[in-house]
This record gives structure tokens, sequence and C-alpha cells, in this order.
């Protein structure tokens, strides 16, 4: 297998993007993560932009890297400026990284319009920064800026920059599609030309402005770049850079390239999350390879090729990207589907059952109602249909729906004062194994209120609703041509110590849609424990 050398400028690159932000920390830990699964260079930023970046190349001294090299990025010296006292290339050498990166102009409009200088003066640039910081004992690439734009504005002056580049002892020269506008084919001619004039090795750097990064990238390294610099889920400026998560799981899995440490492709679904965590980003639920819906299935006649081999629709395994499979209930659902999803109650002798479920999913789902995130709200479903299914002899591992408590009534009181904050109350009556709870809470909002109160009025009997918090709370109106009146579907995820699950109430009344949502919670908790507890 052939080395294609990843590298990674989330830190830098990445940060361009709109609403990303990393402080410090976030890139210390980023930095570390990225060196977990072998990333080979980590960009950390141009230590003379702010002083975030300056902090960060001292703090990473500290950090006990066991493979990758971190790198600081710069420019090249400024026109008629000496190199050895060019501000610039002095902070690059102050960053103490064993590897430089140094951007330099390639299109001949860029030098004369937006450098003001001349072509043969921009060559001496490139040369003495790459040389000057040769000399001083760090390996250095050269990012190659504009480059597809400036080939083909004036092929000859474009390949002289490189040749000054890597004449100059830079160890690779990386040709950038900066406008994102470059089609595949066109980068592949390109590259093979570059790998063929320069005698260092070759590679690119894509923006995604016509959607075609990754192709680009694996068009380029197919026609000999082997180096491929990027960024955690295509994160960056405008519309973003090359997506390293698909460049890699391409290059290992469909190509054979050799990328990482061996062993790390399966790390790759958890890596991507992390960098949207850090980056406070919302995950795309469509990514490719490590999305959480890049392996749902959920259509009737797909889950049922699945659950007879999974290749029928899926081109890899799940697992080979540390990803997994997920069968999706709906209205689109079929036997299938409601088979697959209860494949550990061992249903699947009972047709009628299993009929009687996937019709209750599709008048709920009629009404509003969706399961694909709220899996726990679907099993609380099976457990009430199956409880109503005198045929069917009932599996050990499953227990039948039993109310766990009943709602006598439930109140919601927001007093809201001059000049403060409002002060919103929830009280509730429950009937709790024969016993009447009336309980009131406090909280940031009504359903925070709810929330407190049912917990309160509901730990005495069952103590380990204590582990239990809600995580996550969405509401989308669910037919919006009503207006104010139209329906609204609340989604909530909780989580305890071992398990995260999701849980959905619809109704007109949006505290209402919350109260279904939050009872399912808490009777699934209810339930689970019950199961593991017999085991």
């Amino acid at each position: 297998m052939s080395r294609v050398s990843i590298y990674d400028t989330t830190l830098r690159d990445g940060s361009q993007g709109e609403g990303v932000n990393f402080s410090l920390q976030d890139k210390l830990l980023l930095t570390k993560r990225l060196d977990e699964i072998g990333v080979d260079y980590i960009e950390g930023g141009y230590p003379l932009s702010n002083p975030k970046d300056f902090e960060y190349f001292q703090a990473v001294r500290g950090l006990d890297l066991k493979h990758a090299k971190v790198c600081a990025f710069g420019m090249t010296r400024r026109k008629n400026t000496p190199a050895e006292t060019d501000t610039c290339l002095k902070a690059l050498l102050d960053a103490h990284t064993p590897v430089v990166t140094i951007v330099g102009k390639t299109w001949d409009f860029h030098v004369t319009e937006v450098l003001g200088t001349t072509l043969d003066e921009n060559c001496a640039m490139i040369a003495d920064s790459v040389q000057y910081c040769k000399a001083q004992g760090r390996e250095v690439f050269y990012d190659a800026e504009h480059f597809f734009d400036g080939y083909r504005a004036n092929p000859e002056y474009a390949l002289r920059t490189l040749k000054a580049a890597a004449g100059a002892g830079a160890t690779a020269v990386i040709l950038c599609d900066t406008n994102g506008g470059t089609m595949p084919e066109r980068v592949a001619e390109v590259v093979a030309i570059v790998t063929r004039a320069l005698p260092c090795e070759v590679g690119i750097h894509c923006h995604n402005d016509c959607e075609l990064a990754v192709a680009n990238s694996l068009a380029a390294v197919r026609a000999g770049a082997t180096q491929v610099q990027g960024t955690m889920n295509g994160i960056g400026e405008r519309c973003g850079n090359v997506d390293l998560i698909s460049v890699i799981a391409n290059l290992a899995l469909k190509y054979k390239y050799d990328v990482l440490k061996p062993g790390s492709l399966t790390r790759l679904t958890e890596t991507s999350r992390y960098a949207y965590e850090l980056a406070n980003m919302n995950a795309r639920n469509g990514q490719p390879f490590v999305g959480q819906s890049a392996f749902a299935h959920k259509g009737g006649m797909h889950t049922h090729a699945v659950a007879k081999d999974p290749s029928t629709y899926e081109h890899i395994t799940p697992e080979a990207v540390g990803n997994e499979r997920r069968i999706l209930v709906s209205e689109l659902s079929g036997h299938s589907t409601i088979l697959s999803k209860t494949a550990k109650y061992q249903m699947n002798h009972d047709k009628a059952l299993t009929t009687k479920i996937l019709h209750a999913v599709q008048d709920l789902e009629n009404a509003g109602y969706e399961f694909e995130a709220a899996e726990a709200s679907f099993d609380l479903l099976v457990r009430k249909v199956a409880k109503d299914h005198k045929p069917w002899q009932v599996d050990k591992s499953l227990t039948l729906y039993k109310p766990w408590f009943e709602r006598i009534s439930y109140r919601v009181n927001i007093e809201a004062r001059a000049n403060g904050t409002p002060i919103t109350e929830g009280t509730v009556r429950l009937k709790v194994a024969g016993v009447v709870e009336h309980t009131a809470s406090e909280g940031d909002g009504p359903v925070n209120a709810l929330d407190g109160a049912l917990r309160r009025a509901l730990v005495r009997f069952y103590p380990r609703l204590e582990e239990m918090q809600l995580v996550d709370y969405k509401v989308r109106v669910v037919n919006p041509k009503a207006g104010t009146a139209a329906k609204v579907r609340v989604v909530i995820e909780s989580r305890d110590g071992t398990d995260v699950w999701g849980t959905v109430g619809v109704s007109e009344n949006i505290i209402e849609a919350s109260w279904l949502a939050l009872c399912d919670a808490i009777e699934f908790k209810l339930f689970k424990d019950v199961e593991r507890d017999q085991k």
C-alpha cells in the first residue's frame, strides 16, 4: 500500500468557518485526539495573527504527542524585505514547530494586483522564505494559493513559482484550489503534470464551493499527490474545506491506501463527533460514513433486504468506521422493519402482532408523531400493543406495559414581574402505588418546572430516577399552515449512567406535548431498569 499523509488544518482554516471559535483548551484537546488516531500533521494556526494562536504554540510543547508533527502557518516574506528581518518568518520560527507551512502567490493576477509587485520578486519571496526556514532546521511545506486558477491563467508562471519553492528545499508543494471551483478531471490532469515537473512531494488542498472537495482530493491522490490537507467534518470558510473524514475513509477503504495508524478507522465516527462538540456545532446526520443517518434504513423494502444481508444496501459495514446500523420506524415501515426493531423480543412468529404494531405506528405518524429519534417511545408502544394482544405468548424478556403512575392533573403558572425575570412554577398531582402525591417545583421555564415537579413526586417511589437527566429538548411545528393552532412535536433526549434515549409527544398544546415526552422518558427508564435487574 502507498502512504498518503494527512495534514489537518481544522485549528486554522477550519476556525475561519462562520460560527466556529475554538478556545485554547479546545485546540489542545483536538490536537491530542488527532495525534491519537495517527494524523500526520496538525496545523496549529498563524502565530502572528492573534494571542490565542501564539499561546497555543507555547502550550502545545507540553503535550506528549506520539505521532503527529505540529505545523506553524504563515506567509512568505514581504516584498523587498530580507527574509532574516521579516516579522512573519520570525514568528514562524519562534513557534518552534518541527514543520512550517508557508503560503505564497501562484496566480500572476494576485501577484500584480494584490501584492503589487513583480513576477520575479514574487518568485524571490517564495524561494528566500523557504530557504531561510530550511536553514533554521525546519521542514518546510509550501502552499501554492490559488494554484489551479493561476495555472489556468498562466501555466508557465504557475509552475515557475512551484519550482522556486522546490528548488529552495521545500519537502512538499501543496496545490490549493482556494476558490473551490475546479473540476475533478482538471485537478487530475494538472496534478499529473506537476508531479512530473517537480522533484519534491506534491499535496492537495481543496475547498468545497462546488461540493467537489472530496472528489478533487481523491482525483489528486490518484494522479500522484501524497499529502491531503483538510479539516475535520469539512468546516471552514464559505462552503468549507475538504472533509478529511470522508477523504480518509475513501482512501483507506476504497483505494486501500495507508493512512492514519493501524486500527484508527474505527475511531472516525468518535473523532468526528468530538470535533463537532469542541466547535459547538450540530453534527450533520447525513454526513457520509460517520453521520447518524449514514447507515439508517427506513423504507420497508430496504429494511427487509438489510435483515437478510446488510450489504444489499450498505457499501461498507458501519463498524469499519465506528458507526452503527439503525433501523428506523416510520409510516414507510413494513413488517421487516418491525421485526428488526423487536428482534430482541422474538416476535417473528406472530405476524398479527407485528401488523398491529405497524398500524399503530402509521396511525400515530399520521397524527404527527415520528419515532426515528424517539426509539424509547416506540419501545413503550410495542409494550402497550403487546399487552392487549391476547394470542401472543409473551417473551419473558419483555415486561408488558403497565402505568407506573397516574396523572390526576398538572398546572403551570408563569408570573412576570415588572423589570424582572418571569418566575415559572409547575404543580402536579399524581397517584403512585395508590398514594396521591401533590408536588410543585420552580424552573427556568414551563418544561423545566414540570420536569422538576414530576420527579419530586416520583423519586420517593423510584429512587433510581435520580440517575436520569434531560439533555436535549427540540420542538417542531407539525402543520404550520394552521398557524398558532398548529400541532407541535416535542422530542426529548434523556440520559442516565449507561444509556441515552429519545421520546416524543405531540399535541396542539406545547406543554401537553412536552408532558407526554417527559412521561415516556421516565417510564422507559423504569422499564429498562427492571429488565436489566432481571438479567
